[in-house]
């Protein structure tokens, strides 16, 4: 049984999607904590399905680093097979990466390379693309540039809002970021192969 623990910043609604598939047992895995950088909304999801929750603030440290070191730690105190940044809104420093890496996926609201950053949705909209999608991949020390996993497409209708499109993707998303999992826990998909550097 795979063990993760998830990363979050908001309403956690693609965390409530794994509670729910590794509860219902479609999903061969088991979520050991939660995480945030705030007091999030989505952690209310984790004490619904009785999973351990953990805050880690950066106000609370000197420097990003040492927020990353304490963030580090609380993660490793549950002895993770995979950690998954599912809508953690705040970018890891590079040495809680390398710690954690290559077991360390994310999911964007594009199909990378395009549209990487905070605003995809609204830059996929203003660059007048026909498609976007979703993509899940493994973190590395850039934003949004490391190695790609799985994408899938979703289209863009005339006359879309940002916000319209965005729950569309946020369907897609949930799906394919249990499915990637559920490949990972069934050895279907080796993130060793996938990333480029090998484990630090």
């Amino acid at each position: 049984m795979l063990k993760l623990v998830v990363l979050i910043s908001g309403s956690g609604s693609n965390l409530r999607a794994l509670l729910e598939a590794c509860d219902s047992g479609s999903l061969p895995a088991t979520v050991v904590a939660v995480g945030a950088d705030n007091h999030a909304p989505g952690l209310a999801h984790a004490r619904e399905f009785g999973v351990n929750t953990f805050v880690v603030e950066p106000s609370e440290y000197a420097n990003r680093e040492a927020w990353g070191q304490a963030f580090l730690a609380a993660i490793e105190t549950y002895g993770p097979d995979l950690v998954v940044s599912a809508g953690l809104m705040r970018i890891l420093p590079a040495d809680v990466v390398r710690a954690l890496s290559p077991r360390l996926i994310n999911t964007h609201p594009a199909l990378l390379p395009l549209f990487p950053g905070a605003h995809a949705v609204r830059d996929a909209l203003a660059a007048g693309a026909k498609e976007t999608g979703v993509t899940v991949h493994v973190i590395d020390e850039g934003v949004d540039t490391g190695p790609v996993i799985r994408q899938a497409k979703v289209q863009i209708e005339p006359g879309d809002t940002e916000t319209e499109l965005h729950e569309r993707i946020k369907v897609v998303e949930r799906q394919l970021l249990v499915d990637v999992i559920r490949d990972i826990a069934e050895n279907n998909i080796n993130l060793e192969e996938l990333n480029p550097h090998g484990r630090p």
